[in-house]
Order: structure tokens, then C-alpha cells, then sequence
């Protein structure tokens, strides 16, 4: 038995069908059930809580075999970013206590780092709370998801891209959530390891690939183009951040522009991946349609 965080999301939904692909059982932690119950009627056992209530990640630890853990995604965190530091802290302890065999938690490039990075702080301070766990640990540094362009589906119709890459042709590391879960399932079923590992997870890829890539599946020439860094706010704004509390956003793809982010940090090891972006945008595609 595996349990899986975020089960209803695009990384912990790819964990769960890796497993489940593989013949494993699965035990999720749902705040809505309503919301799980697709997985449910794939066999998925369900424990009622979130990442909030330490005696409910407790309970979903009982007596698993590994465990994959992530944190929510916060867009405009407190300054201080107690959201993360509250799920951190109710993970070390319900973690400390369970022990389980082996645990697995997604964290992204950069994050050896431990300023500068905006968003990923959050995830930086996760790699920094999970230290004194006995448990095996193994990180999994994605790079950022393909999925995120998705948009393009919809905006791209005039040949254009809008990205926050700059410049477009300079390449920084990516992959596909399918990806992620599977590095994850195969960490959670395959060789034991002990102390903590961290893995990068991606391919150096451009936006300038992206969008042909996005092309071919729209069958129209697209051609990234960088968003000017004064209109990042509005931009931010426009997808529901609210109005001066952009900048930890902002911030993110500055790390990612300056190469905070690249391939190659000592100490970890690397795995590349495997789907390119042209096979997320058709399954996209497809699923609109059919």
C-alpha cells in the first residue's frame, strides 16, 4: 500500500496511475470525496483529511509501504510563507511518527537554494524540514511542467505564445507531470535506499521548442514571445493573483531567467524525461474533442 497526496492533481493523479499500472494498491488523502471518487472506483482506498490535520496524515501512513508527499500550490504566499511552513510542520510530525519505509516528496530546481526563488521557497523550506526524518527521503526536483502551457491551446490561434522565458531560446529544464509520476512510482516500488537522495527531473528545453512543438499539434507556425518583465504583474494578475501579490511569482521566473534552475546542481543525480511537450499539448488536444 502507497499513499498518495494530491491524488486529484496532475502529479499525485500520474503517481497513482503508475502504481495502479504496476498493480499496486493506493490509499489517498481527500479533502472531497466527491471529488476522488474516480479513484475510488479504480480501488483507490480514501482517508478524509488534508495536509492540515496531522492526525489525519497519520492515520493515511498507517502501515504503508512508501509514502508521496507534496505541498499545495500557494500563488501568492505570506510574506513569511506560513501556509508552507504549517504543512511542512504537520508532515515532519505525523512523518516522524509513522516512519514509513520509504517517503518521496516533489520539489522543484532550485530548490537547493534558500533565497531568490519566489514561489519555490516553499519548496526549498520542505527539502530543509524533511532533513531529520529517519525515514529514507528521496526529492524529486521537477523542472517546470509542459502542462503549464497549456493555454497555448487557446491563445496560440494568432501564432503567438506568450511566455515569461526571456530569452525564448535560452533552455531551462522541463517535463511532463506523467514524467514525475512515474519517477515517483518507480522510487516508491523499486530498490530501497537509506539517508536521502535528490533527483532532477527534466529535460533542458526552450520556449522557442515549445511553442514549434505546440505548433505541429495545431497544425500553425507559433512563435514564443516574451512577455516584457513590466507587464508581469497585470499578467499575473489576469490569472487570478490578486493585485500586489505578485512578486513571489515574479520572482520564480527571474530565478529560472538567471539559471537558478539549470541541470547539474552537485550531489544529485539526474533522470531526463521522456514525453516532449508535442505529446501533452495532443492528449490536451484530444481530450477537448472527444
Amino acid at each position: 500500500m502507497f499513499l498518495v497526496t494530491g491524488i486529484t492533481g496532475k502529479v499525485g493523479g500520474a503517481t497513482a496511475r503508475h502504481l495502479l499500472a504496476q498493480g499496486k494498491k493506493v490509499r489517498a488523502l481527500v479533502r472531497d470525496r466527491a471529488k476522488a471518487a474516480s479513484w475510488m472506483e479504480q480501488g483507490v482506498e480514501l482517508v478524509d483529511g488534508d495536509w492540515n490535520d496531522t492526525a489525519a496524515i497519520e492515520r493515511a501512513l498507517d502501515g504503508v509501504d512508501g509514502a508521496f508527499v507534496m505541498l499545495p500550490a500557494v500563488w501568492a504566499p505570506s510574506p513569511d510563507f506560513k501556509e508552507a511552513k504549517g504543512v511542512i510542520a504537520n508532515y515532519v510530525a505525523a512523518l516522524t511518527k509513522a516512519a514509513p519505509p520509504r517517503v518521496v516528496g516533489l520539489s522543484s530546481m532550485g530548490a537547493n537554494r534558500t533565497s531568490g526563488l519566489g514561489m519555490i521557497t516553499a519548496l526549498s523550506l520542505l527539502e530543509q524540514g524533511f532533513r531529520k526524518l529517519t525515514s529514507p527521503v528521496a526529492f524529486v526536483r521537477a523542472g517546470g511542467f509542459f502542462e503549464n502551457f497549456l493555454y497555448g491551446l487557446h491563445v496560440a490561434q494568432g501564432g503567438t505564445l506568450p511566455v515569461y522565458y526571456n530569452p525564448t531560446s535560452r533552455k531551462s529544464t522541463m517535463v511532463a507531470t506523467n514524467d514525475i509520476g512515474a519517477e515517483v512510482a518507480t522510487l516508491l516500488t523499486g530498490p530501497a535506499w537509506s539517508g536521502h537522495r535528490v533527483i532532477e527531473l527534466g529535460s533542458m528545453v526552450s520556449a522557442d521548442e515549445v511553442a514549434a512543438q505546440l505548433g505541429d499539434v495545431m497544425q500553425r507556425d507559433v512563435k514564443a514571445f516574451a512577455v516584457p518583465r513590466a507587464g508581469w504583474p497585470a499578467a499575473f494578475e489576469q490569472l487570478g493573483i490578486p493585485k500586489g501579490q505578485t512578486g513571489p511569482a515574479e520572482a520564480m521566473f527571474e530565478a529560472v531567467n538567471a539559471g537558478w534552475m539549470d541541470l547539474g546542481v552537485a550531489g544529485t543525480e539526474h533522470v531526463a524525461g521522456k514525453t516532449p511537450p508535442r505529446d501533452v499539448f495532443a492528449a490536451a488536444q484530444q481530450a477537448t474533442t472527444a
